[in-house]
């Protein structure tokens, strides 16, 4: 393949590059939007966390993840 084929196919590829760009961007366009501007698919409802400690009974018999079961040895 020579360099002046090999920089036609970089063209083509740059071209369909540029063309779906297009699309991806009209397809967006047409997403709904809430007063905020933010397209509803891209929404994310928050939760709040309290502030307040956790009643240490939710751990009890929990493994350290990612550590293994405790009092436990590795293998």
């Amino acid at each position: 393949m020579s360099l002046h084929d090999e920089l036609a196919a970089v063209r083509r590829s740059l071209d369909d590059l540029v063309r779906t760009v297009g699309r991806l961007e009209q397809s967006i366009a047409r997403l709904p939007r809430d007063p905020l501007g933010v397209p509803a698919a891209d929404r994310v409802d928050l939760v709040a966390v309290p502030d307040t400690p956790y009643d240490g009974a939710l751990w009890t018999d929990s493994d350290d993840e990612g550590l293994g079961a405790r009092y436990r040895r590795a293998p």
